[in-house]
């Protein structure tokens, strides 16, 4: 069973639809027994930080997610869902993150001939060994929905880079955490791969 946290978040659904397309059993919740009891647990994320971070107190979430996390659930943070998964962002000062990982959420630089948000498909440059990218070939392209980026302080954790404006660590693992910065769900059969590895970690 893999757990989708409802936090009223905007691709919730498609999470879901891309996981029963695999054959997975999944489930949109915020129980939090039902979370504690997942095999594996996601944390989709469209939209502001500040707001994300404002309904995961609300739900009373972020307590749940620690002792998902440290109980060595695997752990999917999608987008905004990755981003939280860090200690602040520049889109919200002030606001804390969840502080499981080290990093700072940084807003895209503007460069001449860019539009920001970047909505689109960029290549991945994988790191060899990345549980969550096997049997994904080098530079494969997957699909990037966002104005903030990640620079991760240990690099150790960075396991997908990508190119727009900047450097972007597109995709981290620690542990029992993974994270995305672009949708898995939103990108094609190789997407689905991603998201076909997580359910079979």
């Amino acid at each position: 069973m893999i757990a989708i946290i409802d936090y009223d978040a905007g691709n919730l659904k498609s999470v879901e639809k891309a996981l029963l397309h695999l054959g997975e059993e999944a489930i949109i919740t915020r129980d939090r027994e039902q979370l504690l009891q997942a095999d594996k647990v996601i944390l989709p994320g469209v939209g502001n930080f500040g707001d994300a971070m404002n309904k995961l107190h609300h739900y009373q979430l972020v307590s749940v997610i620690r002792e998902i996390v440290d109980q060595k659930t695997p752990f999917l943070g999608i987008c905004l869902g990755m981003q939280v998964l860090f200690e602040s962002s520049d889109e919200c000062k002030g606001v804390k993150g969840l502080s499981i990982l080290e990093g700072d959420i940084l807003r895209i630089p503007d460069s001449e001939g860019l539009k920001i948000p970047h909505m689109g498909w960029n290549s991945l440059t994988i790191q060899e060994g990345a549980r969550l990218y096997r049997g994904i070939e080098q530079q494969a392209f997957v699909y990037f929905v966002h104005s903030y980026y990640l620079k991760a302080c240990n690099s150790k954790d960075v396991v997908a880079t990508t190119h727009y404006s900047t450097l972007i660590d597109a995709s981290v693992e620690r542990d029992n955490v993974y994270g995305c910065q672009f949708h898995p769900e939103k990108s094609g059969e190789l997407g689905l791969q991603i998201l076909k590895n997580f359910a079979h970690l």
